[in-house]
């Protein structure tokens, strides 16, 4: 029999705030936050998930690995250093194992020392070409930490950190480690801005999922990271579900074939039924064509009554880290939360119907009890996709 895994601790940092404390009190405020103008990433302004909380300084890598990505990914860490910490006394340094997922790594920094290049014919001093390696931010979790255990990067688009989680759970279901530091983190560039908007796909207001107005995605940015062991925690990670469905380099299936396969091995290997969940946190970019075919695929398989809602109004898409991301914001909602507030679902009410009606949360929304499962899609381009399933422990 596979032992249970658990998600002991959490640090992460978005356009939300910092901390678990700042992030939950602005998940479930009043008004939607963390999202706003920008005229930072293009040449008009648009609205990003921007991150204006100090950041941990990345003096302490090696000038490779200096990056914004992974300052945003140390300020993570800084949150639960002490529970890895205490990991790494536990088990030794090569039975924890880093499992980390991202899409940018280190382009901003390629971004800013080319337009130094263009103007002064020189490239800067502090920029090296390993900082956009996709191996990046584990080498820079090793370097901080010491730890000697499997170590690597998935790189899946928007799937990215939440197939980081499952792939960490098989380490410790196989017995190579006994902890590891998974998550994830990626950093807004201009860049992943101009090649959503050559897509069509970047909404200049506040992203709108599930709205019959809903004209495209904020990019965002951000770190989420967890202390994962087969130790009892406060969530344990209870399912996960992967496909690929290879239908288009950028567009979803339209009838959500991978969508739902993914879900239904979540729920599997959960040993779940669809009504033992009791929120869904969507993918829901608010793209017309993935929010047709998520809202397809969840209302086939679980039906419209299971309250769901997409935080990236909030967060915007952080890429490579919402799946990370939205799995913290999964375990904020497990923990701590004994009326079971859900995260409201940030929209104008103007629902598509040539959509499936789904129970989308309203703001104050609460089960009046704490909540025992959680389904967290993620959706990417090529047709990968990850859904995770969290319980309270």
């Amino acid at each position: 029999m596979n032992p249970p895994v658990f998600l002991n601790q959490l640090g992460l940092v978005c356009a939300m705030g910092r901390g678990k404390q700042e992030v939950t009190a602005a998940l479930f405020g009043d008004a939607p936050t963390g999202v706003a103008p920008s005229d930072g990433f293009a040449a008009k302004t648009l609205h990003v998930g921007l991150v204006t909380s100090p950041l941990a300084e990345t003096g302490v890598l090696p000038a490779p690995l200096r990056s914004r990505n992974n300052a945003l990914l140390l300020t993570a860490l800084a949150e639960l250093r002490p529970a890895v910490d205490a990991a790494i006394a536990r088990y030794g340094r090569e039975r924890v194992a880093i499992v980390l997922g991202t899409s940018t790594s280190g382009i901003g920094e390629s971004e800013t020392a080319i337009a130094r290049y263009l103007t002064t014919g020189q490239m800067p001093p502090e920029f090296h070409i390993r900082q956009q390696e996709l191996g990046s931010p584990a080498l820079a979790l090793n370097h901080v930490l010491g730890v000697t255990g499997p170590s690597f990067v998935i790189s899946t688009a928007c799937s990215s950190s939440a197939k980081a989680l499952a792939s960490a759970a098989r380490l410790l279901r196989a017995g190579m480690a006994d902890a590891v530091v998974t998550g994830g983190a990626d950093a807004l560039c201009r860049f992943t801005v101009a090649g959503f908007s050559a897509l069509d796909s970047v909404s200049e207001a506040r992203c709108n999922p599930m709205s019959v107005n809903r004209r495209g995605i904020n990019i965002g940015e951000g770190a989420a990271l967890f202390v994962m062991t087969r130790e009892p925690g406060p969530v344990r990670l209870a399912g996960w579900g992967e496909s690929s469905d290879a239908h288009h380099i950028s567009a979803p299936e339209p009838g959500g074939r991978g969508a739902l396969a993914a879900m239904r091995a979540a729920l599997e290997r959960a040993g779940l039924a669809p009504s033992e969940l009791d929120y869904v946190n969507l993918h829901g970019t608010a793209t017309p064509q993935n929010d047709a075919m998520e809202s397809h695929a969840v209302h086939a398989l679980l039906g419209g009554d299971i309250p769901a809602s997409s935080t990236k109004p909030l967060t915007g898409h952080t890429l490579g880290a919402a799946g990370a991301l939205e799995a913290a914001i999964c375990w904020l909602t497990l923990t701590g939360n004994p009326q079971g507030r859900l995260p409201p679902h940030w929209w104008d009410g103007e629902a598509d119907p040539s959509l499936p009606a789904l129970s989308l949360v309203k703001r104050g929304y609460t089960l009046g009890r704490p909540l025992r499962y959680v389904l967290s899609n993620s959706f990417a381009f090529g047709g990968s996709n990850a859904v995770l399933i969290l319980g309270s422990a």
